[in-house]
């Protein structure tokens, strides 16, 4: 199973659109969830429809939330988002076997006995989250929150029975750039996070929709993506600009 977790406070502004890069993303098999932050300025309008439609187009979830609300809801949607891939991989399943593709459908103790595997599958698979963060000007003050976030995702994730494994990038890498960096590669273990967000330079436009493209070529690498952090700081995104 795998994800995008995107967490930003506003619209987009560089690049082509979030809403048709999240479409790509759900295409190959990446669901996008988005977390808009409203503390510190609300995210207005436009954001907010943006943040409902890039995760829409990417078969994920949608939440505007505060900074005391941040870290309760990537653990929620990470994990919701686990179970509603999977229930929809069954009714796909359902409507092959008995030509109906609704669980609701099955007879009440069929349905139970499928609830039950959802579940348990929604527990014990694989699970790999990319976390894509807004590092403009104006996610500064929330930084502390959105870094809270990630270790209580990451303690979560391994308290699930499967194999879950987290990485992190924030966008844009550079004050005018297009592009994104990876900042933690796959890993399963809380080391390093923290000493990511001493070195974010928070400033800059806001290419959300290039930044997911990135991200998905990430995921396309495979194993590839697995080198040593060392090796990540080094210029790795340079191989992964759009």
């Amino acid at each position: 199973m795998k994800q995008i977790l995107l967490v930003t406070d506003g619209c987009s502004n560089v690049g082509m659109s979030p809403v048709v890069a999240a479409a790509h993303a759900k295409a190959e098999g990446i669901a996008v969830n988005v977390v808009g932050i409203l503390d510190y300025g609300d995210v207005g309008e436009l954001g907010a429809a943006e943040i409902e439609e890039v995760a829409r187009a990417g078969g994920g979830l949608s939440r505007l939330v505060n900074t005391r609300q941040l870290s309760q809801t990537v653990q929620m949607m990470t994990r919701k988002t686990a179970v509603q891939t999977i229930q929809l991989a069954v009714q796909k399943e359902l409507k092959q076997v008995l030509g109906n593709g609704s669980i609701e459908a099955l007879p009440p103790e069929k349905r139970s006995e499928v609830v039950r595997v959802i579940d348990e599958l929604g527990e014990t698979s694989k699970l790999q989250v990319a976390l894509l963060i807004d590092a403009s000007a104006s996610m500064k003050p929330k930084l502390r929150a959105v870094e809270e976030a990630i270790h209580d995702l990451m303690l979560s994730m391994q308290a699930r029975q499967g194999h879950s494994e987290i990485a992190v990038f924030h966008f844009p890498s550079t004050k005018y750039g297009e592009d994104c960096k990876l900042d933690l590669s796959w890993t399963d273990n809380l080391k390093g996070i923290s000493s990511i967000f001493t070195k974010l330079p928070m400033s800059g436009t806001t290419p959300t929709g290039p930044a997911i493209m990135q991200v998905i070529d990430f995921y396309r690498q495979g194993d590839y993506g697995k080198k040593s952090n060392d090796d990540e700081t080094d210029g790795m995104m340079s191989d992964y600009v759009v």
